[in-house]
Parts: structure tokens; sequence; C-alpha cells
């Protein structure tokens, strides 16, 4: 890239096209033999734990970071074996995790997590499909030129979409609005995000876009609502303790769609 194409007023909009980085995923992590094509990134610590102890899960790889050890399990229904890790928590992290098994081999990809609303009528557990994502993170914008939202792939939208109603399950679409900043959610923000429609916040969906399209591999996502972000103050819902029907529900939900791509 010649310095004339390089808008170097903020260091963030320096994108640079190059295929290849000096850490270059596929360079220092060896495709996995027994790594499904499939996989499911889950934000619930809890139901990935209750299944695959339950299901005997093997441990095919263990990924990580300073936090400790994340490993990466192997799962199978309905006669495919599907790789189950969390993601990890913010942009940077759930994409480092999204490159790593990518790079292992997985190709076919759904997020299960939560989101707060910016629409109090989006009770506690509804089902929310993003359809974007609004880039006010850093993370997608080493992967994809600047721009205001970035997409997930159309094939997973839809087979999350088609599971949801083959099972009955009320959702809503929409824009998911990704921050990386989650005690900056100021009022004013929060208005502007909701005039243009996103109808729900969260942390990671916009990183994990354009990773997917820059690596050319389909990804979607599916949260359900937490937290409400939408009036003078903040109300927790106790959006988390006391969800495990709902979550372990929506595990499975993703698990089935996946399957579907």
């Amino acid at each position: 890239m010649t310095h004339e194409t390089v808008d170097t007023t903020y260091p963030i909009l320096e994108y640079d096209p190059a295929p290849t980085a000096l850490i270059e995923p596929s360079r220092v992590i060896k495709p996995l033999e027994t790594m499904p094509e499939y996989a499911v990134m889950c934000f619930f610590q809890e139901v990935i734990d209750k299944t695959c102890r339950q299901t005997n899960a093997p441990v095919i790889f263990k990924t990580g970071s300073e936090i400790g050890s994340n490993p990466i399990y192997s799962i199978e229904f309905e006669g495919k074996h599907v790789a189950v890790l969390h993601p990890g928590v913010g942009a940077p992290l759930a994409a480092a995790f999204l490159e790593e098994i990518i790079a292992l081999g997985c190709r076919k990809i759904i997020a299960v997590g939560g989101a707060g609303v910016l629409n109090r009528d989006l009770t506690v557990g509804h089902a929310i499909l993003p359809t974007s994502a609004v880039r006010d993170e850093g993370t997608s914008y080493h992967y994809l030129p600047a721009g205001r939202e970035v997409a997930p792939s159309a094939a997973a939208v839809e087979a999350i979409r088609q599971t949801l109603e083959q099972h009955h399950v009320p959702y809503v679409e929409g824009k998911a609005w990704t921050t990386d900043a989650i005690y900056r959610e100021t009022t004013a923000k929060i208005a502007r995000r909701k005039a243009e429609g996103c109808i729900c916040v969260e942390m990671e969906a916009a990183a994990f876009f354009a990773v997917a399209q820059f690596r050319g591999v389909t990804f979607g996502q599916l949260l359900y609502g937490g937290d409400d972000v939408s009036g003078d103050e903040w109300d927790h819902r106790d959006w988390i303790n006391g969800r495990a029907s709902t979550r372990e529900m929506l595990f499975w939900l993703a698990v089935e769609a996946c399957l579907k791509l």
C-alpha cells in the first residue's frame, strides 16, 4: 500500500489489506485432523461444562491466553461432530480465538451469547438474530476497510432463522451495537445507536463478522436479551442467574443451526 492510499489521520483508519501478517495463524497453528468443520462458540461457560461432562466430550485442543487455558471440545449431534469452546470476552480475544479455530480447520461457525437490549420490550431471554453490527470497536478495522457496519454470513443468518422458526422460538432481527467499553455506554450514545436501528449492545459481533469475511468462512450469531440499557437508569434484570434453561436451549439451537450450514 502506498503512502497516498493510507489515511493517517487516526491509526485505527490505517487499514492494510495485506493477506498475511507477521504472526499468521496458518503458519503458527497446524490444521488439526480431528477438528470438525463445524464449531459453536458459546459464551455460557456453565452450559459448556454441563454438556461436555454429560456427553463425555473429549478435549481435542487447548488454546488460551494469559487468563488461562481454553479447551476446545468435540461433541456429537445427529451423527456429526461439532467443536465447542468459549470465545472469551471482548472483541480482541474473541477474534483471536476465532482465528485459531479457523486455522485448526473450522469453516462453519455459530456464536451464541447474551446482549444488552436497547428496547425494554425485549424481555430477558428473548432471542435476537443480528443481521449486522455497528463497528464501535477496534478489532474489525484491522480486517476490513473503515465502515459503519459489517454483516454476518447470509447463509448463517438463514440457518439460524430456520432453526428458530422450526422450534417456534420467538425472535427479533436487527442491528447489534458492538462496543469495547461497557462503562462508556452514555445516554447520548445509546440514543444515537437506537436512532440508527440498533436493538442490542454487545462486545464481539462486529469483530466476529469481520474476521469471518476476511478469512472466507461462514459465521453467524445468536443472542438473547439481557440487561436493559434503554432507559435513564441501567436495569440488570438478573439476566444471567436463573436463566439456565434459556441458555442451554439457545446453545442447542446454535448447534442445530450450525449443522444446517
